[in-house]
């Protein structure tokens, strides 16, 4: 059974960088000429595209993970590996992508065509003939490829709505969608029968055309997370306008001001910016209650009735105008994307008394060589960690001589340099 999926998991990761080749030129009887070993492909990106087309999340329910390709190895010949393909994904417009584990907000994807990178693929090792120099006539070492970005995101959709219906379960809003537009709801007379938002087109004139958003049932609570209501709060977020609508005939004989009462006191509660939002207090069933009783209730707002169609023409129009002025008031929205410039530099952490690790992308590339055992590896190795200023950094971490330093997988034993 498929439905509705407003909040997911998502696991990325970038393909892999290609490895580098050590190759040499073979001319005639010379069996090591020059170096001819190419470079390695970059791993494919992860991208995240908003897409009018997706309508949920459900594509990530019970399939969260995604891979781009790996980037292949370079040949000889001086023959490049080819670039892994990269992965586009795409999600529903008002996407929310965050940290799992933080709740750090990466980017919101709000409009169609707006798009984040995911995960990075990993850089493509240097072939060996990218490393030949005066000093180094024959290289006999080429870099591996970087592993490409991980990471856990949480995915949160939010409707782009220009009105959103408000108000307790049973009051009558899925049936008001189902008149208003062509969405065709579940109904039935019974709390809790929408189990997740409703969308629909609503066309007032020639140019008035809006979108109506049904939010399943609040109750009492539901900023805390009582009922379902609590669920999908967030979808109000980015509606214009909000249209409480008040049972006029309740079941359960919670009068009109009080209903109003706890609508706005859930909607504060969640978010207190909600309440300066132009709204519409709607009486609803207006069909079940006589002129006599509507006067002892008090209620002297707009009243309809989804059933008769009594002040629906009329509350439409009220909706276009609202969101005529809202649409004026506030230019639309842009999606935000959080960049995520790369890190630099290189800095040590102290993993034991006698055992330090340094992190950063350039120390790690420096010793990501196919062979760490050649003189030539070697001394590359100490040239550019050298130019990276990292016997400084150990010295200020407090390393003595003896001491073991980590690079990613390779280790060396420490000596302070003269």
């Amino acid at each position: 059974m498929t439905g509705f999926v407003d909040e997911s998991q998502l696991n990325v990761r970038g393909g892999d960088g290609g490895a580098g080749c050590v190759s040499f030129r073979r001319e005639g009887p010379v069996v090591h000429g020059g170096p001819n070993g190419g470079d390695g492909g970059r791993g494919g990106d992860i991208w995240l595209v908003a897409d009018h087309n997706v309508a949920s999340l459900l594509a990530f329910r019970d399939h969260p993970h995604r891979r781009a390709e790996n980037g292949t190895h370079g040949k000889g010949k001086d023959l490049h590996g080819k670039r892994g393909a990269s992965l586009e994904i795409s999600v529903p417009e008002g996407t929310i992508v965050k940290d799992l584990y933080t709740g750090q907000v990466y980017a919101e994807l709000l409009g169609h065509g707006d798009r984040w990178l995911a995960a990075a693929g990993g850089r493509g090792g240097r072939g060996n003939a990218r490393f030949l120099s005066n000093r180094r006539r024959a290289p006999t070492f080429a870099e591996q490829g970087e592993i490409g970005e991980e990471r856990w995101l949480k995915l949160e959709m939010q409707l782009m709505a220009d009105v959103a219906l408000v108000g307790f379960p049973n009051v009558g809003k899925s049936t008001l969608i189902s008149v208003i537009s062509a969405a065709k709801p579940k109904i039935a007379n019974y709390p809790f029968t929408t189990l997740a938002p409703n969308l629909g087109v609503v066309r007032y004139d020639d140019d008035a055309e809006f979108v109506v958003a049904d939010i399943p049932g609040l109750i009492e609570g539901a900023s805390e997370g009582r009922g379902l209501g609590h669920r999908f709060l967030r979808h109000i977020e980015r509606s214009r306008v909000l249209c409480l609508l008040i049972d006029l005939a309740p079941d359960d004989g919670i009068s009109a001001a009080e209903q109003q009462s706890v609508l706005l006191r859930e909607l504060g509660e969640y978010r207190p910016d909600l309440l300066e939002r132009p709204r519409l207090v709607v009486g609803t069933k207006a069909d079940l209650v006589t002129p006599e009783r509507l006067h002892e209730l008090g209620f002297d707002g707009p009243v309809i009735s989804a059933v008769t169609g009594q002040g629906v023409r009329a509350l439409l129009g009220m909706f276009a105008e609202q969101v005529a002025v809202a649409r004026a008031a506030l230019p639309d929205e842009a999606g935000v994307v959080v960049l995520r410039p790369e890190v630099g530099g290189s800095k040590v952490e102290r993993i034991a008394d006698n055992e330090y690790r340094l992190i950063g992308r350039e120390a790690e590339r420096a010793v990501a060589l196919n062979d760490v055992t050649t003189a030539d590896a070697l001394a590359y190795i100490d040239q550019r960690l050298e130019r990276l200023g990292v016997n400084r950094l150990l010295q200020r971490a407090g390393a003595r001589d003896g001491d073991i330093v980590w690079i990613g997988e390779f280790s060396f034993e420490y000596r302070a340099d003269d």
